[in-house]
């Protein structure tokens, strides 16, 4: 296992940092140890603030796929996904502001993970990718909901149906981003949201974060359900295999509906 994290506090800032060369690929083990530093600080009255980011050129390039220890995304059961989802749900759970520094692929779960953050601060190497079209597959991670939340349902629509690759500047202009900057100061600017947003009284920012959320993991869950579902449908059809193969290859697929 490569993955690492790491969780430091700047004032009432926290930085939690995940490295799993070389892309960043997420997996069950990953996930639960983001979900439960994330819970931790929920525990810490100082921690006013997260800064979430990752270190390497992508920020998660996507759910782990082809990891061979316990059948696919680091799960130890017959059903990893759902293992894989049990642990982004957790995610959710968190109470605290989550600012997410974005230095370049976000793919798939990756994405999941960005918009799973309260605001998002992005360089223009930033890449946004719901790629689960082009795998013959049904999107995941809640993107389902999280994104039309997010972007409205007609940007989420956009994105979910052409799997197309967003760049930071559109990124920023469609409400993906809330901050563009040079790709050196993406955290340091990630810091900085973070700080200004722990200036305020932390009762009043729990309050109305609370308030702003209201629903949300609900949502999250019953649509994690519903995803993990519509994905063991797709799973074994000829498509989604055809799918995996010609993303792997870098060519569009050769789809047949079956």
């Amino acid at each position: 296992m490569t993955h690492s994290l790491t969780v430091r506090d700047f004032g009432h800032v926290t930085e939690i940092v995940f490295s799993n060369p070389p892309n960043n690929h997420a997996n069950v083990a990953l996930l639960r140890e983001i979900g439960e530093a994330l819970l931790a600080l929920d525990e810490k009255p100082d921690c006013r603030a997260i800064v979430l980011a990752s270190d390497g050129k992508s920020f998660c390039a996507g759910a782990d796929l082809v990891q061979s220890e316990g059948g696919g995304v680091g799960g130890s059961g017959d059903d990893p996904v759902r293992e894989f989802y049990d642990q982004a749900l957790r995610i959710y759970e968190a109470k605290k502001p989550v600012v997410a520094a974005i230095q370049g692929a976000a793919v798939g779960a990756g994405l999941g993970l960005a918009v799973s953050a309260d605001f998002r601060v992005v360089a223009p190497e930033a890449r946004f990718v719901a790629n689960f079209t082009r795998l013959a597959f049904h999107p995941g991670f809640a993107l389902s909901t999280t994104l039309p939340r997010l972007l409205g349902p007609q940007k989420a629509a956009l994105m979910l149906l052409t799997s197309r690759r967003i760049k930071g500047e559109e990124a920023l202009a469609m409400g993906l981003a809330d901050e563009l900057v040079p790709l050196a100061e993406v955290r340091q600017a990630a810091h900085r949201l973070a700080a200004e947003i722990a200036e305020g009284g932390p009762l009043g920012v729990a309050a109305t974060r609370k308030t702003l959320r209201q629903g949300l993991y609900e949502a999250v869950k019953e649509t994690l359900a519903h995803e993990h579902a519509e994905q063991w449908k797709l799973r074994p059809t000829e498509d989604h295999e055809e799918g995996i193969r010609s993303v792997a290859e870098r060519r569009p697929g050769n789809f047949k509906g079956r």
